[in-house]
């Protein structure tokens, strides 16, 4: 057989430079600027101060990517832009693609070091001996950046959260790491009768007590301060662990497993959603460049299976456990005491 050509290849290796203007163009807040109105060139460029030199380029290659659209001279935000990208709307999940240019673009730049080494290529790289955690809380405007971005990545997990489970059977549920506030805010909006705390460290709290008043549900969820790894849970009929498990080793993923079982009551759930990987290890792709990211920001964690997960919820006691597709490459592994 004839040798295909080099063409997919040649598109792997570039993918970087469409990613890079994709980000670009949601931290410049461009499609926040067009939900306003379509505009030519030349209003973009004075609406975002851009030199004027590529900025036909800029656009017209967000054209052929498939996030704009453009009708004569003048561009609007495609479907999914319109939709998710909109800073003004209920399910902008640009936070996370904010923190992947501002950050991860970087620290992704070391891949080889992080692959040679297994250490870390973050913030904590050259903290001396500083956790990448304690480094990112410790700066206010770092953590806000982390905490929106984990609402954009978890948002649309959320809402398939909020129609999977049956929650009638429920009154109490509690999202431990729970960054901005996503997931409780989320299952508070769609179910009424729910009270929803969110459990992290007692930073996080100014932000998520804001994001809950701003979605008007602060009578229904409430903030806990603490660590989950030495203060105990809050106690609630559901225990949601969201992009959780994946930043630790794997003593520490069963510790975390067998604590959310002891703290639960007879009758409760465990939820545990990440960004598992397939049981081969060869379709979710999404699923293992998160875990490479792991190595790149945490000095033990990875990202699992889903025969895995069911194995750790089983093996802490929980019965009944099953796994299944959530959103997008996200997975969840659900488990009843």
């Amino acid at each position: 057989m004839a040798t295909p050509p080099p063409d997919a290849l040649f598109q792997l290796a570039q993918g970087f430079m469409a990613s890079k203007t994709f980000l670009a163009a949601v931290d410049l807040e461009l499609f926040t600027v067009l939900a306003r109105e379509p505009l030519d060139a030349e209003g973009v460029r004075a609406a975002l101060g851009l030199h004027p030199r590529a900025v036909r380029d800029f656009l017209d290659t967000l054209v052929a990517l498939g996030v704009l659209e453009r009708d004569g001279d003048r561009y609007r935000n495609g479907p999914l832009a319109a939709a998710y990208l909109d800073r003004t709307q209920p399910g902008y999940v640009g936070g996370f693609f904010t923190m992947l240019n501002r950050r991860l673009w970087t620290f992704w730049g070391r891949l080889e070091e992080a692959l040679r080494t297994g250490a870390p290529q973050n913030e904590a790289r050259d903290a001396g001996g500083t956790s990448f955690f304690e480094t990112l809380y410790a700066d206010p405007a770092r953590l806000q950046l982390f905490l929106e971005s984990m609402t954009g990545v978890s948002l649309p997990s959320a809402q398939a959260l909020a129609e999977r489970l049956p929650w009638a059977r429920w009154s109490t549920v509690a999202d431990v790491g729970c960054a901005q506030g996503g997931v409780p805010v989320t299952l508070a909006l769609r179910h009424p009768h729910l009270r929803a705390i969110g459990f992290d460290l007692p930073q996080v709290e100014p932000v998520f007590r804001a994001y809950a008043a701003a979605n008007e549900v602060e009578d229904r969820v409430d903030f806990v301060a603490g660590s989950f790894f030495t203060d105990p849970l809050p106690r609630a009929e559901v225990i949601v662990m969201g992009h959780i498990l994946h930043d630790w080793d794997l003593d520490e993923k069963r510790r975390l497993v067998r604590k959310a079982y002891d703290a639960l009551p007879e009758g409760g759930a465990l939820v545990v959603y990440d960004a598992m990987i397939d049981d081969e290890r060869r379709a979710n792709v999404g699923g293992l460049l998160i875990s490479l990211t792991m190595l790149i920001e945490t000095p033990g964690g990875f990202d699992y299976t889903h025969a895995d997960g069911i194995g750790w919820l089983r093996e802490a006691g929980f019965r009944d456990v099953h796994a299944e597709p959530l959103a997008g490459i996200d997975s969840m592994v659900v488990g009843l005491k």
